[in-house]
Parts: structure tokens; sequence; C-alpha cells
């Protein structure tokens, strides 16, 4: 782990061992419950930056990035890495020091690749050794996390197993009284709350950890399945079978570090359309089993005449990619840091689906985050002010893959975590111009909205919880390695009610960027966008995060929350 020890004024690294109603702004007695008149007297108030952040420097930096020329910002690909470096010559040049391994901009991330051979791989449901032609990238997309070259599966008996959840702290366990050991688990996804959010099951109709596709393939693998299936279904995933195509075919990544975890053999996506034939042509009913799965009763049910047969050829190749860090160095407590994340990577090129334009650039995702840290960047970095304490903003890699340039961090943090007073996470804002509100994903979570709700207020402006919790966002991107590991952490980029419009125009903007541009091709800049909004919301995140900058405070989360705990062992060491 690297460990910064600040010595003389100089930095020096030493190696060590979307929807609800928004809620009407807060009344006086209730930010006082809240604990915003505590924050109020805690972290002292802030003007605004002294260097302007501007929409001119918004849509340069957001074209940028976006631009044809990085070829969709690929992790360790040679234009992908063009934009990592494009990015240490930006945070130079507004005045920023390096902050990555050996005093450098960089903190490689060493990844293996691996590239499924369609031509040479096949992956086939037999129904009483009927196959059902299941065609690859249309019915199903397939791939294997283990760093094999051949990876296959023989007649894996097929068993559907609801969600997939062992949830202890819900009652909750879908793998109870059956051995999945060396068969194929068949899981839905999300988790009971969304499917039902007035049962009281799980968090309503917020989508929980045990929610997400990541957790359903670790989930399956530490019960013993050679094989994992997700069933896609387009409003519990929270976006069309066309993103699970982009985003799980071509190159996909993991850590190198993590080469020796236990998974399954083949992970998959299938339709619903496909699962619902699978189900009837073994006299299942699929909407009535998926109803039964909503109970804590729910007994696995055994698919004897169906089996999976898949035979994967992967080219396989260890690459390195890179974090980039920049920072400010604090005038007061400079061992105490402050943290601003945002992830640079995207898709890159995919040449095998149809369409003249091929490059996935990421306009929204994530060049909108990328450029919102680099304008907090240049403000702290141009400051009459110097933060008191220090700043560290990393331009992470691979989040697309799975959250694996936030997750190195974690494990290997350029700053101790308990180092860390609170990080701020950017990720994909949208244009959706000035807005009545900020939206905070994970509502309810750190005292951090407490100096949040504050500088909002201020502004007129008030805190709105996520309007698509089913979504889980919480869950999808950088943030929540570091909150995993006790570091309070905020997302809240950008507003929901839009100023001219309200919140129908807001909902319309977002709705149509999930289902026509997310992940697609089509998620390109337009110079004719109102960046506004972005502008109204990084001026807000300055406010709020100089608060803590000048703070002898340390916020932590609230009592309930979950990272709370690890937060305060943490402190305590």
């Amino acid at each position: 782990m690297l460990r910064y020890f600040i010595t003389s004024g100089v930095a020096a690294l030493a190696l060590t061992a979307c929807s609800d109603p928004a809620p009407a702004p807060q009344s006086e007695d209730a930010a006082a419950a809240s604990g915003t008149s505590e924050a109020s007297n805690a972290y002292p108030a802030h003007q605004a930056s002294d260097a302007a952040i501007t929409e001119a420097d918004f849509a340069y930096r957001i074209s940028a990035l976006a631009d044809d020329r990085f070829e969709g910002r690929g992790p360790a690909s040679e234009h992908g890495e063009q934009a990592a470096t494009w990015i240490a010559e930006e945070m130079d040049a507004i005045g920023l020091e390096p902050a990555g391994e050996e005093r450098g901009w960089y903190q490689p991330v060493p990844l293996i690749e691996s590239t499924l051979d369609e031509t040479a791989s096949s992956f086939d449901i037999t129904i009483d050794g009927e196959p059902m032609g299941l065609q690859t990238n249309v019915d199903v997309v397939y791939w294997s996390q283990n760093p094999e070259e051949q990876v296959s599966l023989s007649d894996s008996d097929l068993v559907f197993v609801g969600y997939g959840v062992v949830a202890p702290e819900y009652g909750w366990n879908d793998y109870e009284g059956v051995d999945v050991t060396g068969k194929t688990v068949v899981i839905l996804i999300n988790d009971p709350g969304f499917a039902d959010p007035d049962s009281g099951l799980f968090n309503g109709s917020a989508m929980t950890y045990y929610g997400r596709w990541t957790y359903k393939y670790e989930e399956a693998a530490r019960q013993g399945a050679e094989g994992a299936i997700i069933v896609h279904q387009t409003a519990p995933a929270a976006y069309p079978w066309g993103t699970v195509q982009s985003s799980w075919s071509g190159p996909q990544f993991t850590l190198a570090s993590s080469a020796g975890q236990e998974r399954a053999d083949v992970q998959a996506w299938i339709t619903e359309e496909k699962a619902a034939e699978l189900f009837d042509a073994l006299d299942l009913d699929f909407a009535e089993l998926s109803a039964s799965a909503l109970s804590p009763d729910f007994e696995p049910v055994d698919m004897g005449r169906a089996s999976l047969s898949a035979s994967l050829s992967n080219s396989l190749r260890t690459l390195t990619s890179n974090n980039v860090a920049g920072m400010v160095e604090g005038s007061e407590r400079p061992d105490e840091f402050v943290l601003f994340m945002a992830h640079w990577d995207h898709i890159g090129i995919r040449l095998n689906f149809a369409g003249d334009d091929q490059i996935y650039n990421g306009a929204v995702d994530n060049a909108t985050g990328v450029s919102a840290m680099l304008e907090l960047a240049e403000a702290y970095a141009k400051s009459d002010t110097p933060p008191e304490r220090s700043v560290i903003f990393v331009a992470v890699t691979a989040e697309e893959q799975g959250l694996l340039g936030s997750e190195y961090y974690a494990q290997n943090p350029l700053i101790p975590l308990d180092q860390t007073v609170a990080g701020f996470n950017f990720d994909g804002i949208l244009p959706i111009g000035r807005t009545e509100d900020i939206v905070v994903i994970g509502y309810g979570a750190s005292e951090l909205e407490d100096l949040l709700r504050l500088e909002a207020e201020a502004d007129g402006m008030y805190l709105s919880p996520d309007p698509n919790p089913e979504a889980g966002y919480f869950y999808r991107s950088d943030h929540v390695t570091l909150a995993r590991r006790g570091v309070p952490m905020l997302y809240a980029d950008s507003g929901s009610v839009a100023e001219e419009g309200g919140e129908d125009y807001g909902a319309q903007i977002e709705a149509a960027y999930r289902l026509q541009a997310y992940h697609k091709p089509a998620d390109e800049f337009d110079p004719n966008w109102d960046m506004s909004g972005f502008v109204q919301s990084t001026e807000l995140m300055y406010r709020v995060s100089r608060r803590l900058t000048d703070s002898e405070d340390w916020p932590n989360w609230y009592e309930e929350n979950e990272f709370r705990a690890i937060r305060d062992a943490m402190m305590q060491d």
C-alpha cells in the first residue's frame, strides 16, 4: 500500500507494507432533527470557487473525452489509454500534483482480458435431448470469468432458484434444501422487493445488493454451481436487452489479483422470451413460479428434463490499464484527504454488431463525470485560499467491467482509508439543465447529506431521493467499493426536477437516455445540450466539499447504515 506523508509543504510518497414525487424543502425543525444545524456549526461555509466552473469548460472536456479518436475509451486498449493520458495532461495543466504510484500520475491496474471466440464456441439448452437452438447475442450472451482458454459444461442439470438470494438479515435463503453442486442455476434479476414493493420484503422497490447481477453470480459460485443463467427482464434489470448485448460481448476483464477466486465456470443472460419458452416446454409456468419466488418459503425447482451444454473458446491476455490521480495539498491538515472519483472508461468498439457506428463514445457515461471532477480539481488548484485538508482526484478505469479500477484502488489505496475523510463520486450526469433539486443516490445513508442539504437550501434547492431506486444505481458505480470498506461516500451529481419543464421533463430525459443511448453508440456529445445544470451541481459540490476540507470534523454513516460499523472499527484501530 502507498501511504502519503506530507512534509515541508511537499507531498512525498513512501512505500510501506429514475419515480417518486420530490419532497418539499425541509423545514428548520426537520433540518435540526436530521443533524443539519450541527453540521452548520461543525463545517464552515465557503463561497463559490475562485476559478470559474463554466459551460465552455464542460463542452470542451466532454467533447474531447467522447471523441472518436479515443475509440470508446476501452480499458487497456491503445486508444483508451490515450484517454487516460489526456486526463493526466489536464490534471497537470490545471496545476494538480501527481498522486499516483512512484510520484507519477498513474496507478497501474493489472487485468486479465478474456475474449470469446464465438465461431469456436457453443451454448445451448437441451430439453429431453432436443436443443433449443439458442442464438448467441440474440437469445443469450455467455462468458467465463475463469482465466482459462477452454471452458466446457456437458449436460449440466438446470435448477430454478428464484432470486438466488441468501440473506440471513431478511430471513431469506433461496438455496435452502437443495444442492446445486455441479449444476446450472436459473435466476431472476433484482430482489423480491421490486416485484412487490408494498410487501415489506427487502428494501421495497429500492434494489439491494442482493438484486445486482454481480451478487447473483457470486452466490451461485458459493453454492457450488458450475453454471449460472440470469433471466433478463427490462423493468427489474433497469436496462433493455440491448444493454446486455453490448456490455457482455467483446473483451471481458477481471482483476489479475482475483484470478484464484471461485466462480461458476459459465455465466450467462437469457431473454425473458426464451426463458418462458424453456419453462413452457417443461410444463412449468414461468409467471407462476416467479410469483412463488416472492415467498421466503420458496423451494427451488428441479428442471431435470433440461440441461446446459457449453463449450467456450477464449483468448486470454494479461494487460494493464491505469487509474489516474492528482492532488492539491492541504494547508493545515495535509495528511487528511477528501476523495473525488469518476470512471474514465467506457465500452470501446463492438465490431460484431450491425450498424455504421460501432464506437461507444460514452459522452454521458462518463465523460460528464470526469469533466465535473476536473472542473472541481481546477477550482481547488486555482483557489486563492487553499483547502486545509488535502484533496485527491482519481479517474478510475474498468468501471464498465464490474467496478474493477475502483476495486483495485480500494484494495491498494493511494491514500490509506483511515486517512480518507470522505469521498464524492461522479457518474453519468444528464443534460437536464438547471434543476430545483439535487438527487442523492442511496438517500439517507450518511452525514454528508447534512452538508449537502445546507448548501442546497442556500441555493434554493432541495434534496431528492433517487427517483428510480429499483435500478440499484447505488450499487452500480465506483463509490460502493469504498463504501463497503467504510469510507463515507456521496453520489449526488445532478438533479431531476428541471427549472424549465419540471419533473416530467427530467424523467423524459432520463428515460430516453436509458432506452436509446445507455451503453449504445448513441451516447455521443451534442453541442446543443443544456449544460447549465452541470455548472450548477458542480458548484454545489465544490461548496459542500469545501465545508469538509476546511473542517476538523469527520463525517460518518448514519447509525442505522450497513457501513457504519465498518467505519467505526476502522477509525478505532
